[in-house]
């Protein structure tokens, strides 16, 4: 028996055209440099770029297995287990405290907000005065250096072990109007008639928050997670202004995006900078792909 088809010949002409346009830019600018990224990965290339030689795609495992890559993927790691928690901590505490009907707290929604109108390059010139161990505002307060005797000396960016804290600090701080944004649109569409029925049962505050805000914030927050570990991963402009992937030897803040992109022992070779990007893209869709069917799960049971 012939099985109908759902479709006919003059859907499929009139489907064309309409999908064409997008195609056409998903194609120009999504798959051709990615499959231009993946070609260029596996060649070996001289210091200007115009002469390449393969070296199969076994030079993948060989760039993975380099000192250098592991070094930036650990680094990256670490920044990404400082960076992430703490912006979405404090994200969904600012905007918990300012989902209040209370007298002037537009004021502070505009003030919490207003990160996300500020560009990482503005972000981290900021926090560079603040830390900078001479004239930093921050350094030279002296009950804070009482307490952090070395925001003075060595300085917190020059000294391998709080570096890359310093650095994720400005990055947290300039993500923080995103999330604060998305959590506060997320819980002024909660009922509050959900709170009132709780609150009439007996319910605490930090009862009703994990019982019902947290799970009905469940899509909004893996998005969060989401981006967040994403722009973790792929942090460059804090770390070349910060930092420059310092302070050597130990290259305590070089990140895979910056030894991707900045002054790094690959920086002469397009074939092993392409090569890293690559592996970077598929640690993200290995990274988003466990979030959706691992936290996303999780979340659709509490729900």
């Amino acid at each position: 028996m012939e099985r109908k088809r759902s479709w006919t010949w003059r859907d499929l002409a009139i489907a064309i055209p309409m999908l064409l346009p997008s195609a056409l830019i998903l194609g120009t600018f999504i798959l051709y440099p990615l499959g231009r990224a993946v070609w260029l990965g596996q060649q070996r290339c001289n210091t200007r770029g115009d002469v390449c030689r393969s070296n199969g795609f076994d030079q993948y495992l060989d760039l993975f297995r380099s000192t250098e890559f592991q070094n930036a993927l650990v680094v990256t790691a670490k920044f990404a287990l400082i960076s992430v928690p703490l912006g979405l901590v404090l994200g969904v505490g600012l905007a918990v405290l300012a989902d209040k009907m209370l007298r002037g707290i537009s004021f502070f929604r505009t003030v919490f907000s207003s990160t996300i109108a500020t560009s990482v390059a503005v972000a981290s010139l900021m926090w560079l005065f603040l830390l900078q161990p001479s004239v930093g505002s921050l350094a030279n307060i002296s009950w804070f250096q009482n307490l952090f005797p070395s925001v003075k000396n060595p300085g917190w960016l020059e000294d391998s072990g709080t570096a890359l804290f310093a650095v994720a600090l400005s990055s947290v701080w300039a993500g923080l109007g995103f999330t604060f944004i998305l959590v506060t649109a997320s819980l002024q569409s909660i009922p509050r008639e959900l709170h009132e029925a709780a609150a009439v049962d007996g319910a605490s505050g930090t009862l009703r928050f994990w019982k019902i805000t947290v799970p009905l914030l469940g899509p909004t927050l893996l998005f969060i997670v989401i981006v967040l570990l994403t722009r973790a991963f792929q942090t460059y402009g804090e770390v070349d202004l910060l930092t420059n992937g310092g302070p050597s030897p130990q290259e305590a803040t070089t990140t895979l995006a910056y030894l991707i992109y900045g002054d790094t022992p690959i920086e002469a070779d397009a074939g092993l900078q392409a090569g890293s990007a690559v592996l970077l893209f598929v640690v993200l869709l290995a990274l988003s792909a466990l979030q959706v069917r691992g936290i996303g799960r999780r979340m659709s049971d509490v729900g």
